[in-house]
């Protein structure tokens, strides 16, 4: 097959991280494209899905799912396409469009903590980063000022500069919890990629309360914004484009990827630098794809390490009415949150966690509750009023330690294209479990100080997740336990680099995009200056 395509740089996935790094070559002269396995779509196509869907509280409903490109779907129905192999279902929730997954993210845009890079060294657990904060915050600083990132400067993360904005205005219920927790529980407003004043032609956050499943004015920044950058800076992005093998020379070098289009017509992508922009799951099933003689156990996986450590933020959480009427609901659904066990040497015993502050409006599930109980007229009108204006949840976004036993393979299940469809076995250790009482505790005490009655806790042992998929290819400087090096460039091919969630080696207490973001522009700056 005679080459379709050639760039001097092939990205494979249009997520806020590929875009990212492919904005910055491009604008160094280099000649970049980007394949990307689902649809382009708009704001505006995405905002009336969600005024028309009757589920408005699947995130996933405005979003086009295709089998020939499909991600996982659980309402109304699991549509099958994670195979669990368990113990535990790992029910994770990404989007296969332009731009990726951040189009119906929170936007919380947290940087790590200096001690995160070395909690093997400090509390005996885990793994040490190839890195530490200091050399990762020169692109913490450039990949806030890309995204629009506002937040409080005393959060625990030493900065260079400042923030490109103030936080956004705190919600009535934020003012309400930090009134009552003081300095027991500090609450910190959240630090976000989203506008609290107009900034690179995109509005302030106006508080309609629906940052996920979609921002419907563009107030906070997603993955499609970062695609327009790219394209603006001279990127070609081919969409509807299935990557499903890659090519390497007698060398390891890589040199072709391979992609069906949505018509099941095979196309071949020549170029000097690839980079794998795809998530910490569909990035480790290419990989065992392109498998070949030489790579008999699947590409870039010399070390047998691919897939492995495979990592989320678990959670439990708990539902209270608070003494105060706070009313959930107006400004963003994620304002705030407490930090104080986000690090401390208890972390050599249990699982750090950040709790967060749900202001998301209370009224559906609310309403339905009051329904399935049998209330009518007046008496239904009263009990959504009371509890719309009192009740709250909160959960924790708890740490999880690198497993390799929790991973990610190729099933025997394929999809439209007879691509096989990922395989995951995941489950949670001790080291989460003690975290999660200790989360509940914390609960406890921060109902007492609220006020609250009716303190409802999410079952034990039953834990949520929050669609932070991290690790599978985890960087480090042994080539013999980890995929890539600190530049996220993999050991066994020195041409192929690694722009994702994956590469991180721990997923410490915090939404891992920003960190993802900023690792994508370091690696860009390497490739810019070095190859």
């Amino acid at each position: 097959m005679n080459a379709s395509f050639s760039a001097d740089v092939v990205v494979i996935g249009s997520g806020i991280c590929g875009s990212l790094a492919a904005q910055k070559l491009a604008k160094a002269g280099a000649s970049v494209l980007i394949l990307e396995a689902g649809p382009r779509v708009t704001r505006g196509q995405l905002t009336a899905r969600f005024r028309e869907s009757p589920r408005k509280s699947d995130f996933l409903s405005p979003y086009p799912n295709s089998n020939l490109a499909p991600f996982p779907e659980y309402k109304p129905h699991d549509n099958g396409y994670l195979v669990q192999g368990g113990p535990v279902p790992y029910l994770a929730e990404y989007i296969r469009v332009v731009g990726g997954t951040t189009w119906h993210w929170a936007a919380q845009a947290w940087r790590l903590l200096p001690n995160d890079f070395r909690i093997k060294s400090l509390y005996g657990v885990g793994r040490d980063w190839p890195i530490s904060y200091d050399d990762l915050e020169p692109f913490y600083c450039e990949a806030e000022k890309i995204m629009g990132v506002s937040g409080p400067v005393n959060n625990g993360s030493p900065r260079s500069e400042p923030f490109p904005m103030k936080p956004v205005a705190p919600s009535w219920l934020e003012q309400k919890f930090t009134e009552r927790l003081g300095d027991v529980y500090p609450v910190i407003t959240n630090t976000t990629a989203r506008n609290s004043r107009s900034y690179d032609g995109r509005p302030a956050c106006c508080g309609n309360n629906n940052c996920m499943p979609i921002c419907p004015i563009d107030a906070q920044f997603h993955g499609g914004l970062a695609a327009d950058k790219a394209e603006n800076a001279g990127v070609r992005l081919i969409t509807e484009a299935v990557a499903y093998k890659i090519e390497h020379d007698s060398k390891g070098r890589i040199n072709a990827v391979y992609f069906y289009d949505w018509n099941k017509t095979s196309h071949k992508v020549v170029g000097k630098t690839f980079i794998i922009a795809a998530n910490a799951i569909e990035t480790p099933k290419l990989l065992f794809l392109s498998a070949s003689s030489a790579f008999p156990n699947g590409l870039a996986n010399k070390s047998g390490a691919l897939g492995r450590t495979l990592m989320d933020h678990p959670s439990n959480s708990a539902t209270f009415e608070v003494e105060d009427a706070v009313w959930a609901g107006r400004g963003p659904m994620s304002p705030s949150s407490i930090q104080k066990l986000r690090d401390g040497a208890f972390r050599s015993e249990h699982a750090a966690f950040r709790i967060d502050i749900s202001n998301s409006s209370r009224v559906s599930s609310i309403t339905r509750s009051a329904i399935s109980k049998g209330l009518q007229g007046k008496e239904l009108q009263e009990e959504i009023r009371r509890r719309s204006a009192h009740e709250v949840s909160i959960k924790n976004v708890l740490e999880q330690l690198p497993d390799p036993n929790n991973r990610v393979m190729l099933s025997d299940k394929k999809d439209g294209l007879g691509i096989p469809q990922p395989l995951i076995y995941y489950s949670y250790d001790d080291y989460v479990c003690r975290g999660m009482a200790a989360s509940k505790k914390a609960y406890g005490e921060i109902a007492d100080l609220m006020g609250a009655k009716s303190v409802t806790y999410s079952p034990d042992g039953k834990y949520g997740n929050n669609q932070h998929i991290t690790g599978t290819l985890a960087m480090g400087d042994d080539p013999a336990t980890s995929v890539c090096d600190k530049y996220g460039r993999a050991h066994d091919h020195e041409n192929l680099f690694f722009a994702s969630t994956g590469v991180m080696p721990t997923v410490a207490t915090v939404n891992s995009t920003l960190t993802a973001a900023s690792l994508a522009l370091r690696t860009a700056h390497f490739i810019r200056e070095n190859v």
